[in-house]
């Protein structure tokens, strides 16, 4: 496996390095740089060109949300993940507006942050059960206050009773590992139905894949 490299960015020095004994226990996590607010991660972020960055909201000077909205837009191919206390709505919906592809809370057992990394890495998005839930919670409630809106467009190929399974438990925040664990099934076969999930959705990601789902009334 190549090496997944890490930037962290988070005000508290004490978590930084308890985050950092923790990651640099894996081989192929290298952790390239530490940043304490949101304008020394973007400058490290130009710096390093990072495979993934871990980013805290609440920072002085610059936030998490206004550093992830600038890190992404200036380098696109750098991933971002949310690792924070704060799971208020809001928060969860800028964020991920901003270009973060992951949103974690703190208090998440280790082997999820590693896991968290390494999906991403490979080009797919991990939310956080707890947030996902508001997040879709989010969205329902921008829909309800619409007066008028355009009916979805139907999928032009429906998904399969298997697919439907996996997208159920997608919509959960699940990882493939977990959603194989669930349905008795190989993770390979996951990642296959997953694939097949998105192109008939039309959507570029797990997050995407969750809100098209509930406007379809799928979940």
């Amino acid at each position: 496996m190549n090496r997944i490299r890490v930037l962290l960015v988070d005000d508290q020095a004490l978590f930084r390095e308890g985050l950092r004994i923790l990651l640099e226990q894996k081989s192929h996590l290298e952790i390239v740089d530490e940043a304490g607010d949101g304008e020394q991660a973007l400058t490290a972020a130009r710096f390093h060109r990072p495979d993934i960055v871990l980013m805290d909201l609440r920072m002085p000077r610059v936030n998490g949300v206004e550093a992830t909205r600038r890190i992404s837009a200036e380098m696109p191919d750098t991933r971002i993940i949310v690792l924070t206390t704060f799971e208020d709505d809001e928060e969860v919906y800028e964020a991920l507006s901003a270009g973060a592809v992951g949103y974690l809370l703190k208090a998440s057992p280790s082997e999820r942050v590693i896991e968290a990394i390494e999906l991403t890495a490979r080009g797919e998005s991990f939310i956080e059960p707890s947030v996902t839930a508001k997040l879709l919670q989010h969205f329902s409630r921008l829909a309800s206050n619409q007066v008028r809106r355009a009916a979805p467009q139907p999928l032009a190929e429906p998904l399969s009773s298997r697919e439907l399974d996996v997208l159920k438990h997608l919509a959960t925040g699940h990882s493939n590992k977990e959603i194989a664990n669930a349905l008795g099934i190989a993770e390979g076969t996951v990642k296959n139905h997953m694939s097949n999930v998105l192109g008939k959705l039309g959507v570029l990601d797990r997050t995407q894949a969750a809100l098209r789902a509930r406007e379809l009334d799928l979940i």
